[in-house]
């Protein structure tokens, strides 16, 4: 058997596994040992084991991943979320579906201060959804809206998938942060539009609030955001300023929500060990995989099958819009079974090469992937965020309403991604800028 079927038969291995539900990281990393055996002996694979492991877990740029993981659970454990929605929603609770509206923007703005996709629908399920079904807000529209706008957290800084894919690329991590941040932008303005077209055709989706604020209200409940943006300050406008690198912004804003914290008087013993908790357990899962899909890569490496598809794809796709294509067919497809971190992390050593051949910016073609893989958890039957918002509202709302809640964001995506496509200056003008 030559090296390259064994790198097929691997890869058909380990979807497989995936498919009957063994841990994606296990799946990664024990089908890359076994192959590795088989092409090189068994010396070689627990030396590779041995140094694999080692490297990734000693990388200086991977400890922004955990110190921006901290920064999220701080963020939430102090109250940050609650504060910004109660400023949403006084601000534009008066709009058609005002309280949805709310709670997009909600989710992106505490996507600057998360990190993660899931972190963000979770904690804002538990704050938007409730609010909305007391106002009798329809059940789908209430939970899709925090299942996709819960995505942004993965494409506005600071993102977790954003710097994976940086390490993984060789791309520069803090031009990958700031790239993410018109396309995030972009994505709620159209969510938001959306919702507010669709409240003004069928006012029955969400009836319309009475209830009057004062500008004096407004104000005061805005100014219990100022912590969100300080964080927003200090790791984004470090980043682009060329203060603080994304690794030294990670360390930066961990510290700083640490003592916003403590500035609001709700920096306890039970949030710093909640806080510590909640981001040692997501850097152990977030790392498990990382290193089966680096074992994977030197698996892949050595059969030649990048090589051989990148030779490929340099041979017959002239047109860069054909790969973009086959990118969104293999993503999508994909994201409706797996992990994003693990689909991530499985196709960029086949896609990489590929990018290569045809010298495509890959601070684009991040984003695009960052983007593709938002849409992956939202897509039934495996859409994480969905599932996240169901572990939410219990039996509340039936899965099968908030899919098809979601359904409407998924067709605004496409505009999305058309839009990145035919104009690549929406996520390159910012980094081109640093």
């Amino acid at each position: 058997m030559s090296g390259l079927e064994i790198g097929l038969l691997g890869l058909g291995m380990v979807l497989f596994l995936i498919a009957i539900r063994i841990p994606i990281g296990v799946a990664l990393g024990g089908v890359s040992i076994l192959g590795i055996m088989i092409l090189r002996g068994p010396e070689v694979a627990v030396g590779m084991v041995k140094t694999t492991v080692f490297e990734f877990a000693a990388s200086w740029n991977l400890s922004a991943i955990p110190m921006f993981l901290l920064m999220g659970a701080v963020a939430h454990h102090s109250g940050i979320s609650s504060a910004l929605f109660k400023s949403a929603r006084l601000w534009l609770g008066q709009l058609p579906g005002g309280l949805a509206v709310a709670s997009n923007f909600t989710c992106a703005g505490f996507s600057a201060a998360s990190g993660s996709s899931l972190a963000t629908a979770a904690a804002m399920g538990r704050i938007a959804i409730p609010e909305m079904m007391k106002h009798g807000y329809d059940k789908g529209l209430a939970a899709g809206v925090v299942a996709a706008a819960g995505t942004l957290g993965s494409l506005i800084p600071p993102s977790i998938l954003m710097v994976l894919f940086g390490i993984f690329s060789e791309t520069s991590i803090s031009k990958l942060l700031i790239a993410g941040v018109l396309p995030g932008i972009l994505t709620a303005v159209v969510y938001a539009s959306m919702i507010i077209i669709r409240c003004k055709i069928q006012p029955n989706l969400a009836p319309s609030i009475y209830e009057k604020y004062s500008l004096q209200e407004k104000l005061r409940a805005s100014r219990e955001v100022w912590p969100l943006f300080a964080l927003i300050i200090g790791i984004i406008g470090g980043i682009y300023g060329g203060i603080v690198t994304p690794t030294e912004a990670g360390a930066f804003g961990a510290f700083l929500s640490f003592i916003l914290a403590w500035t609001q008087k709700r920096l306890t013993w039970i949030l710093i060990k909640d806080s510590i908790t909640e981001a040692l357990i997501n850097t152990a899962k977030i790392f498990f995989i990382a290193v089966g899909a680096v074992m994977l890569t030197r698996f892949l490496a050595l059969t030649g099958l990048p090589f051989v598809m990148g030779e490929i794809i340099g041979n017959w796709a002239l047109d860069p819009f054909l790969l973009i294509i086959a990118m969104s067919v293999i993503y999508v497809l994909l994201g409706m079974f797996l992990d994003p971190l693990g689909l991530m992390l499985l196709t960029l050593p086949l896609l990489l090469p590929m990018f290569d051949a045809l010298n495509l910016d890959l601070i684009w073609l991040g984003v695009l992937v960052i983007k593709f893989l938002e849409i992956g958890l939202m897509t039934p039957p495996v859409g994480f965020n969905v599932y996240i918002v169901k572990s939410v509202v219990g039996d509340a709302i039936p899965l099968g309403v908030i899919f098809r809640g979601v359904a409407w964001f998924l067709a605004c995506e496409v505009l999305i991604v058309g839009l990145l496509v035919y104009f690549p200056q929406i996520s390159t003008i910012l980094p081109q800028l640093m």
